[in-house]
């Protein structure tokens, strides 16, 4: 797909609904006992393949124009799958889900695209083996395809060595299926808590404190019905676009502000963008706001420690914002950017350098040099990666020759009309 430099980015769109919200929502309403109905669900191809795993145990889900019906008949009413558990490439259904099979009576079998048998499944499977589920799988259940056969579960007290929403939902989802006892999950900083929040929302009670939560097993869901907030990892992308393209202001409607998701809000107010967050005062679980974002003066900062965890999925898309900023951005502690989609850092690094970017890679992140006029003339890819692919069709705004980016399809997985909101906005 061959991209080119716009003069500005200029209107008011919304982003789709976010994709870790989607994915709760079909796993939680398959759960539940009775219909929940999600409202702005994300139709990318992670998300139907959370639908597609459910359907094939038994739950009748029903996939509209944004809008899906879940009849849900509780954990009992799962059956065994006939056929094996696709997951394509979404690391969430695969960690999620074996957090859930691992309590159920039956055998299932988990496999996923070749991105997915690259990542490291034993930070989930190591926890679930300790509260007796029995798992198999590559390197001991290190990597997919990895069989799953659920067991009396026992609780436990959980240090998690990473900072993990996945690896934390896991667990609390087999906590659920103990016998009334207790699980706790603890981090070394605060991951995402969409999965406590969705919980309250069917039912659930769910302890928190700084760096913990705990559940008590034997509780049940019941049916509700969801409204999933815009993704504001597919926001970071024209807020982005916003800061650094001439002669631009665009408005993003109805995006979620999960304060444990906000990192990339918080970064651009360090780098001194110019940006109006009006949030909106109903009382949903998870909190929204409209954001006007205008072409800004931008300096360079040092982003790490806590709040690495709240923007991690949108450091490629804040590399490529450093480039427009006068002076050095640092990013540090964020080695898990090596075991996403592709090796994150790895992949920004090379992918930005093709177009002239002045960028290091580090053991645990990257140092980016601005501010740097982008060059285009370049053949750049996502590598399947969905947003390195988004990254890249946004510096193509800046760059002064066209570039030419391979496997766009990936950005599918999370924004499906990505390039026709692009459009859109051009100027």
């Amino acid at each position: 797909m061959k991209l080119s430099k716009v003069n500005s980015l200029v209107g008011t769109i919304e982003v789709p609904g976010d994709k870790s919200i989607s994915h709760r929502a079909v796993m939680f309403g398959a759960l539940a006992n009775g219909k929940t109905e999600v409202s702005n669900f994300l139709m990318g191809a992670d998300c139907l393949s959370t639908v597609s795993c459910f359907q094939k145990m038994g739950v009748s889900i029903e996939v509209g124009e944004g809008l899906v019906t879940i009849e849900g008949k509780g954990y009992d009413g799962l059956v065994e799958p006939s056929e094996i558990l696709d997951v394509g490439n979404s690391g969430t259904t695969t960690r999620l889900i074996l957090g859930i099979l691992a309590g159920t009576p039956f055998h299932s079998c988990i496999i996923g695209d070749e991105s997915i048998a690259r990542r490291p499944m034993s930070r989930v499977t190591k926890p679930l083996k300790m509260m007796g589920a029995a798992i198999e799988g590559r390197e001991n259940g290190q990597y997919t395809p990895i069989a799953i056969r659920g067991g009396n579960l026992q609780g436990i007290n959980y240090q998690s060595p990473v900072a993990s929403a996945q690896v934390k939902s896991a667990i609390l989802l087999a906590g659920l299926q103990t016998n009334q006892e207790e699980t706790k999950v603890t981090e070394p900083h605060k991951s995402r808590d969409h999965t406590e929040r969705m919980l309250r929302a069917f039912g659930v009670e769910v302890e928190e404190d700084a760096y913990s939560a705990t559940i008590r097993g034997g509780q049940s869901l019941q049916a509700t019905n969801i409204f999933v907030p815009g993704d504001i990892s597919s926001a970071a992308f024209f807020l982005v676009a916003g800061a650094i393209v001439p002669n631009s202001e665009i408005v993003l409607k109805n995006v979620g502000i999960n304060p444990t998701r906000t990192g990339i809000l918080d970064v651009l107010k360090m780098m001194g963008a110019s940006i109006k967050i009006t949030p909106h005062n109903d009382q949903a679980f998870e909190p929204m706001a409209d954001i006007v974002i205008k072409t800004s003066t931008l300096k360079g900062i040092t982003i790490g420690g806590d709040l690495i965890p709240k923007l991690i999925d949108e450091i490629p898309v804040i590399a490529l914002l450093a480039t427009q900023a006068e002076g050095d951005t640092i990013i540090k502690d964020a080695s898990e950017l090596k075991v996403k989609e592709t090796n994150r850092i790895d992949t920004v690094v090379g992918e930005l350098s093709k177009i002239g970017a002045t960028i290091t890679a580090t053991d645990d992140g990257m140092i980016i040099k601005g501010k740097t006029s982008l060059k285009g003339n370049a053949t750049v890819s996502s590598h399947g990666d969905h947003r390195i692919g988004m990254m890249l069709a946004i510096a193509s705004c800046l760059t002064e020759e066209p570039i030419e980016l391979a496997d766009a399809k990936s950005i599918d997985v999370s924004y499906p009309n990505f390039f026709e909101h692009l459009s859109f906005l051009t100027k």
